[in-house]
């Protein structure tokens, strides 16, 4: 039988190498709907390849564009955030989550409420509301299955370990585009050679989290809400080359490691097809040709992000949703050429400073602290 998906983000990253994997086993899945932000033009290409039932795009204002786009087709569209949380809510086999940011929340928790299988690549949806999320997981009986690289190989490396047996987990960084800057060049760095980053295709908003280094701050709170680990177990090493994704050590000294190339699409296909497995359109891991793979660890004066972000995980409370709200909020002023780049973290930890910590303990608590560190966030000069 085939499996259902709906694609949340589908014209994203994300969304195309999903599509990608599914375009090679039409024969194992069946797309059953596919949610957008604004690109309008790609969802209504993707919907005639892959005819959903429905197509949407969270942009009211594109409602009928999209209409008309698939106006000679029997796939019914749909706007507006209700449409998106409607769409998300669809009984499938399975559901990528890959909305970029905080925008991603209520939608996950709209799919987490099928008791079926999550394919989660919006990290923000755990370092926002990692408790409540995971109390959802286990009322409706969710399964969710991590897209990061790095939560995936640790999904794969953690399945059937007894738990105690683990010593710590490290996930890897490549460093990003700026690893061996100055930060003397770094202050002058544009968005432009931000966004390049060495070893992945990726979005905007992600490639910069690189280039910071506050995605391995918030995959560390990820991680952490995904795998039953102790803060203090959980370590970044960087990894320039990206083929090791995660290393877990174990009790007796042993290291395991998940290794592939650098392509989305194998985790990706991973959490398709969990708990088998399928051909991915990737190329193949060839050691030889590499050469050699090198490691070093994190400098904490050129990239404090990770240490903010460690901090906001001991903290815990509503400081990492400040701290991913507050981030949020700078990558998209920095990418407007509003900011500097070394301005992102600081605008994310005088944020950090402005508001108080105190528990989250309904998803309305986690939406108003998002809003008010945006409003914070967007203050600092």
């Amino acid at each position: 039988m085939q499996k259902t998906v709906t694609i949340l983000g589908s014209t994203g990253t994300i969304g195309q190498n999903t599509l990608k994997c599914i375009a090679g086993h039409k024969e194992k899945f069946a797309v059953k709907t596919l949610v957008a932000g604004d690109n309008v033009a790609s969802l209504a290409a993707q919907a005639r390849e892959f005819n959903p039932e429905l197509a949407v795009i969270a942009n009211p204002a594109l409602y009928g564009e999209l209409k008309d786009l698939l106006r000679d087709t029997d796939i019914e569209v749909a706007a507006g955030e209700e449409a998106v949380l409607t769409a998300a809510g669809i009984e499938v086999d399975i559901t990528m989550s890959a909305i970029v940011g905080a925008a991603g929340l209520k939608p996950t928790l709209a799919a987490i409420k099928n008791g079926k299988y999550i394919a989660l690549a919006n990290k923000e949806s755990l370092v926002c509301a990692g408790e409540l999320v995971q109390q959802q997981v286990k009322k409706y009986g969710a399964t969710i299955i991590p897209v990061d690289s790095e939560h995936n190989a640790i999904f794969q490396l953690i399945n059937g370990q007894n738990i105690n047996h683990i010593d710590s987990v490290t996930i890897t960084a490549s460093g990003g585009p700026f690893r061996s800057f100055t930060l003397e060049q770094m202050k002058n760095a544009t968005p432009e050679q931000a966004v390049l980053h060495p070893n992945w295709n990726m979005g905007a908003k992600i490639s910069v989290d690189s280039a910071t280094m506050m995605n391995k701050g918030l995959e560390l709170i990820e991680a952490f809400y995904l795998f039953p680990l102790r803060a203090e177990q959980l370590h970044v090493l960087v990894h320039p080359q990206s083929i090791i994704h995660a290393l877990v050590e174990m009790i007796d000294g042993s290291v395991l490691a998940q290794m592939s190339m650098p392509d989305m699409c194998t985790p990706i296909a991973n959490a398709l097809a969990y708990p088998e497995r399928i051909v991915a359109p990737v190329h193949k891991l060839r050691l030889g040709e590499i050469g050699a793979l090198t490691f070093e660890k994190p400098d904490s004066v050129r990239f404090p992000a990770i240490k903010l972000a460690y901090e906001a995980l001991k903290s815990g409370g509503n400081v990492p949703t400040i701290l991913n709200a507050a981030n949020e909020v700078a990558v998209a002023r920095f990418l407007q050429k509003k900011i500097g780049f070394l301005d992102i973290v600081r605008v994310v930890e005088k944020t950090l400073g402005l508001m108080y910590n105190k528990p989250l303990e309904t998803i309305d608590d986690v939406l108003a602290c998002d809003k008010e560190a945006r409003f914070h966030a967007e203050g600092i000069k």
